[in-house]
């Protein structure tokens, strides 16, 4: 198996470059779509914005943005295992995703959300200073690890600076990374 060509938008584009305008939706899976609902929904403040529905599945998507969505499948007739794990944890029962990041626009949103999670009685930790980003830790109803994050400082707000240690702190990159810091155009 080939690796993929990386490309950077911002570092210029070409004619068949692909232009990504964010996510549109992430797939998880729920045990309980009620409860769901009333966790993103209701607690979250995440609007229901569009549901799918066939004889083996519920599909619900919750809006975080504009065209940016989190949609959760209920599978019908199925048995899911309840499993819960701290986030940035490796659990090697979830070898392929850690947790779920959710942007605030500021400190205060933080601290808003954290004292509403608190009101509702979920576990959510005190504020994480990871540097360029603050964040607390919670677990849905689901068991899925969610992170509430906003920027302190920005990577995506203006040209890429591979030199600027704040944002490019791996002191030993993987190869594609060090090729893009020589040569942004470098993967093409």
């Amino acid at each position: 198996m080939t690796s993929p060509t990386v490309t950077n938008e911002r570092a210029g584009t070409e004619q068949g470059d692909v232009r990504w305008q964010g996510i549109n939706h992430l797939a998880l899976v729920t045990p309980d779509m009620d409860a769901t609902v009333r966790f993103y929904s209701g607690l979250l403040g995440a609007q229901v914005v569009t549901t799918i529905a066939t004889p083996e599945f519920r599909h619900y998507f919750f809006e975080f943005g504009p065209q940016c969505t989190v949609a959760f499948f209920e599978y019908r007739n199925e048995s899911i295992d309840y499993f819960e794990k701290p986030a940035g944890v490796f659990d090697s029962r979830a070898p392929h995703f850690d947790h779920l990041s959710l942007n605030l626009p500021d400190e205060a949103s933080l601290l808003a959300l954290r004292r509403r999670l608190l009101q509702a009685g979920c576990q959510v930790t005190e504020v994480i200073d990871h540097g360029i980003i603050h964040s607390v830790y919670f677990t849905d109803p689901g068991g899925i690890s969610l992170e509430a994050s906003w920027w302190v400082r920005d990577p995506t707000d203006g040209p890429v600076d591979f030199d600027d240690q704040g944002f490019f702190a791996d002191p030993d990159p993987v190869p594609a990374l060090a090729e893009l810091q020589r040569s942004p155009s470098a993967l093409r």
